[in-house]
């Protein structure tokens, strides 16, 4: 029988074995308090963030053995990730090193299990070099690396203590049993910055441990954080009591996690998502990445000023910060999963200015950021999931500042006319407001016009669903206005769109954005031949086996940036995801269920990244997209919350799951042709829970 549930072994990620710096991006952890970036050697972290502490992306508990750099060594290392843990292996001579790295549950801090088996009985000095640049920010993370300052370090038994200069951050570090010292190295200036010339010292932490012929011996690290140095220290001293114990809870923990998530009434979420029934792997094996994808983000640390929120990147950039615009791509999966704080982070959102920002923080709840030109998109595809969903259409009566939310959503809808210039189309601004590393898509994009044709119509069914025919009447003959528009910039035969700019002239783009946003909101009105031409222009120009180029390398803006997000060489997590989604509305779901085989190979190294790199790029890793790293000029993190966008692909394009505003549910799909005995099960929809079924039938649920 196939499992309903994943646990932490079936979501763990294949072995990547390299050597020092290889393209292979550093694994994170979390326990939904902080996270932690675990890096290439046996032991190192780099940026340990317990919020409100941070440290930039500083370095700490790099691996010596016998008094010489690990790394100096030139083995290779051995990398396993999983949900609750990253174990690290590498053999010297006759000894084995495995680590074992997790985030501790419940507390501040991250602890090590070290052990070091030997073939022949032999004395083995494991030593880390500590460092830490602890800071509590008054204010919020304003920029991609999270602050850091200048910390005093002191030895007080087997620890250092680092602190803070206004002895608001502590990080206390050491080797349990084992003895630590100062460095003796000067004193860094203030404007010191990681990475640029050196990582810093604080001191050295070291053990001595005798190893028998064909045994083992082991010691712990713990790094503890606090606000406070008795918080820190009674962290510390509670975690290194039982480093294999802290392990273990780890695990149990993220099991619970992951039961919780697909369970109603569970006491982690305040929704569940459906279980998925099938006997496809590449199916399951996609539908559970992406769970695990949004789980995965869940920020829970006292202080939050929202109590909960999902943060967006982890665990290099935007600590702390939510973007509208990626979580919006995991809407339908939020509504789901915890509609109580997708319903709380709506309000907030609402009482800021939406067109002043791309995020907020879960610090301050002040904004971050500059103004992305899909705000207002994003913001009627969370109001409209979260409504449907749930069934809480008293939301849309509800003030948030001086307007109703029903207001909101209108204003959002026809806030494209204030940006127009001498068209009929609205200007989306330069770079900085879409893409970041395309120069080509700026202006008036297709993407985002047609979305405003999807805007209008949904705000119509929204006001209508409160009485208001006559408002709802007007914006869907607006939309219908605007279509026109839109057509008129394809490019018959190409399967593209052009970008109209302020001197008049009309430049082809040759972006997945446009497809996926074209195809996802209006493909219906497009004429049979365009659609069958964009989806051509996909298979020929943007589709891979295992993953997708963002943008087509017959682009001459494709010699712009090597930024795989949204370049030509990968894509950013979401974008298969809406191409596939676009693939179905465009009448050919046939290439969709095709792809699903090599999509799901890329599920095998952890929770998705903000952006994998083509095979043509760079090679992949046991057949699947290989994630990008974080340094420069890639500057992507391991882990991206727009996961969720691929529930909405499996359940809503897969299984073909329509939901209307007044709960009805219908299903018309293409699951069959992975599996045609494939149920999804416990579809909760605004208090009722469905089963839908491959051949479209949708019955009430099962009892449990």
């Amino acid at each position: 029988m196939t499992p309903l549930i994943p646990t932490v072994d079936d979501l763990s990620a294949d072995p990547i074995t390299h050597h020092f710096d290889d393209m292979v991006a550093p694994a994170g952890l979390t326990n939904m308090l902080g996270t932690v970036r675990v890096d290439h050697d046996l032991t190192a972290l780099s940026a340990v963030q317990f919020p409100p502490v941070s440290q930039g992306l500083t370095q700490t508990a790099v691996l010596f053995v016998d008094g010489r750099l690990f790394a100096s060594y030139g083995v290779p290392v051995t990398h396993e990730w999983r949900p609750d843990r990253v174990v690290r292996r590498g053999v010297l001579g006759d000894l084995t090193i495995e680590t074992t790295t997790v985030c501790v549950p419940g507390s501040a801090a991250v602890a090590i299990d070290i052990v070091v088996s030997s073939t022949s009985a032999r004395t083995v000095e494991i030593g880390l070099s500590a460092a830490a640049r602890v800071t509590r920010s008054a204010s919020a993370w304003l920029d991609a690396e999270s602050p850091s300052g200048t910390d005093a370090a002191t030895v007080a038994g087997e620890t250092i203590e680092f602190s803070s200069a206004d002895a608001a951050a502590w990080s206390v570090q050491g080797l349990v049993d084992g003895e630590a010292a100062l460095s003796g190295v000067a004193a860094l200036p203030a404007e010191f910055e990681i990475g640029i010339g050196g990582n810093g010292r604080g001191g050295d932490l070291s053990v001595v441990l005798e190893v028998a012929a064909g045994g083992s011996a082991r010691t712990g690290y713990v790094h503890a954080i606090g606000t406070s140095a008795d918080a820190a220290r009674e962290t510390y001293a509670k975690v290194a009591a039982d480093v294999p114990g802290a392990v273990a809870a780890a695990e149990e923990f993220w099991n619970r996690q992951l039961t919780a998530a697909f369970t109603p009434g569970n006491g982690e979420f305040s929704g569940a998502l459906p279980v998925l029934e099938t006997a496809s792997e590449p199916l399951r094996r996609i539908y559970w990445w992406a769970a695990l994808g949004v789980i995965w983000f869940r920020r829970d640390w006292e202080g939050n000023v929202l109590g909960r929120s999902y943060d967006t990147l982890m665990p290099n950039y935007w600590g702390t910060t939510t973007f509208i615009w990626d979580y919006s791509l995991s809407s339908f999966s939020h509504a789901l999963l915890d509609p109580a704080e997708m319903r709380n982070q709506i309000r907030h959102w609402i009482s800021l200015d939406i067109h002043s920002h791309f995020g907020t923080s879960s610090i301050t709840g002040g904004p971050v950021g500059r103004w992305y030109s899909v705000n207002d998109y994003a913001m009627i595809r969370l109001v409209h999931d979260y409504v449907r969903l749930t069934g809480d259409l008293d939301f849309l009566s509800e003030k948030v500042g001086d307007a109703t939310i029903a207001e909101s959503v209108q204003e959002w809808a026809t806030a494209w006319k204030a940006l127009r210039r001498d068209t009929e189309l609205a200007d989306y601004g330069e770079i900085d407001n879409l893409l970041e590393c395309v120069s080509s898509y700026t202006h008036e994009v297709a993407s985002l016009n047609a979305a405003n044709v999807w805007n209008m119509r949904t705000a119509a069914d929204l006001v209508a669903a409160q009485g208001q025919d006559a408002t709802a009447s007007d914006l869907r003959a607006s939309a219908d206005d605007l279509l026109p528009s839109i057509v008129s910039r394809y490019l018959p035969g190409q399967g593209i769109f052009a970008a109209g700019q302020p001197d008049g002239t009309l430049l082809p783009v040759r972006h997945c954005y446009d497809f996926s946003v074209v195809g996802t909101t209006i493909a219906g009105d497009l004429e049979p031949g365009i659609r069958a031409e964009m989806v051509e222009f996909f298979q020929r120009e943007l589709q891979t086996e295992n993953w997708m180029r963002a943008l087509s390398p017959w682009d001459p803006d494709a010699s712009y940036s090597v930024r795989p997000d949204h370049q030509w060489n990968g894509a950013y997590p979401a974008w298969p995801a809406d191409a596939g989604r676009a693939l179905a509305a465009l009448g050919a779901p046939e290439v969709l269920t095709d792809w699903i085989a090599g999509l799901a190979q890329t599920a095998n190294q952890g929770p998705m990244g903000q952006a994998h790199f083509v095979e043509e790029a760079v090679p992949g890793i046991g057949g699947g997209a290989r994630k990008a790293p974080p340094q420069l000029p890639y500057i992507t993190d391991w882990a991206c919350s727009s996961s969720g966008a691929w529930i909405e692909l499996v359940i809503e394009s897969l299984f073909g799951v329509d939901v209307a505003l007044d709960g009805t549910v219908t299903a018309s799909g293409c699951v069959s042709a992975l599996d045609p005995s494939a149920v999804l099960r416990g579809l909760r929809v605004a208090g009722a829970a469905y089963d839908v079924h491959a051949d479209g039938q949708v019955t009430a649920a099962e009892a449990p």
